[in-house]
């Protein structure tokens, strides 16, 4: 089977993040995507360019277009968030993100009534049903398809730099469940999705892609879930790891991390340079740390079993990739990473007002929402 990818500029980037539509007075979900979605239509119909549809009416994808740098994304994600706004406001509904709401019930949710999707609910069952998260996918070009899997490789490697730093589904179903991404756990429950295999060449990708539609797990390519996957239709190597984020500051220090580590592996592409890899069973390991311990987590750092504090580690990362930020246009962006580290993430501040307001969780849904609305965490 041949897979072709899709020319695409190096390192440009996209960033897709998914929205919860809350109740202003209640805190609770509100199903009234299918509302949004017909308002901000195109006059001559069809999908809008930047605000899109998802699995649950309970939810919308505000989408960046191909941009050169993360600033243009964000530009480009305000101004769908606005435009979302002029419809959700008479409403009394405000826009929310984190990777789990804190204590909406997965059992009162609708589906969008799509046919994708019901496919989807039909063969997963309960745990499809389950799939009450919000995560950002981040898009960066690869110009060469050879690049793609030493790459994606690579991305491994800080895996749990990036998930400690997005954690933010302390809590479900009105539980604090001990986690600091309940959602990275539990997205892994559907078929094809969680941690992708490290396949050596794009011959192993195809012949894994024609297996699985040969035996019907995967009716497209799309349905292959992996934390960090290929898109091949797009040229890109997408980054799904993050938590659901809470405001654009966050959103595009993240977005900056990982456009700066797929540009800098690339960069020791072409230099000749090995890039770094982690076997299989220590990548599972420092999934399941930085879910469970966020930015407690100690992460293993090589095949030597080398350990070190997520947070120093990201804090090693973060000088090395200051060369690469001044190239990509992202300085800025890429410190509000310090400011992470500084200041906690979504999880710990979502935990923190839990427990000033004596474990009442609309208190952290109003928390969420005045972080959207403040465009930066509080």
């Amino acid at each position: 089977m041949h897979i072709p990818f899709a020319p695409s500029q190096r390192s440009s980037v996209g960033v897709e993040w998914e929205l919860a539509l809350v109740d202003t007075d209640s805190g609770d979900l509100r199903q009234v995507a299918q509302t949004v979605l017909e308002a901000v239509r195109p006059p001559g119909g069809g999908e809008h360019p930047h605000i899109r549809q998802e699995l649950l009416l309970n939810t919308v994808e505000v989408v960046s277009g191909v941009c050169r740098t993360v600033r243009q994304a964000g530009d480009d994600l305000e101004r769908a968030i606005a435009q979302v706004r002029q419809i959700t406001d008479p409403l009394r509904v405000e826009l929310m993100c984190a990777g789990t709401h804190p204590f909406a019930r997965w059992t009162q949710q609708k589906v969008t009534d799509k046919q994708r999707y019901a496919t989807l609910i039909d063969r997963t069952q309960w745990w499809g049903r389950q799939m009450l998260i919000y995560g950002v996918h981040v898009h960066v070009g690869i110009e060469e398809r050879a690049k793609v899997l030493p790459i994606l490789r690579a991305m491994l490697t800080t895996f749990a730099h990036l998930q400690s730093l997005s954690a933010s589904s302390p809590f479900w179903g009105g539980k604090a469940t001990g986690y600091a991404s309940n959602r990275a756990l539990m997205f892994q429950q559907l078929p094809t999705a969680g941690l992708p295999f490290q396949f050596e060449d794009w011959g192993q990708l195809e012949d894994y892609v024609a297996d699985m539609l040969h035996v019907g797990v995967i009716d497209d390519f799309s349905e292959i879930r992996w934390d960090v996957r290929p898109s091949p239709r797009l040229g890109t190597l997408e980054m799904r790891i993050c938590d659901g984020t809470p405001n654009v500051t966050e959103l595009l220090a993240l977005a900056a991390l990982t456009h700066c580590l797929v540009e800098h592996f690339s960069t020791m592409l072409d230099e000749g340079r090995t890039l770094p890899t982690l076997p299989p069973w220590f990548v599972q390991e420092n999934k399941w740390r930085s879910a469970r311990y966020g930015m407690d987590a100690i992460i293993i750092l090589d095949a030597a079993g080398r350990e070190r504090l997520v947070t120093d580690a990201v804090r090693d990362l973060l000088d090395e990739l200051q060369p690469v930020a001044a190239r990509l246009g992202c300085l800025t962006e890429l410190d509000g990473v310090r400011t992470i580290l500084r200041r906690g993430a979504s999880y710990q501040r979502q935990l923190a007002v839990a427990r000033r307001a004596g474990g009442e969780l609309d208190a952290v849904v109003a928390s969420l929402v005045a972080e959207m609305r403040a465009r930066r965490p509080l």
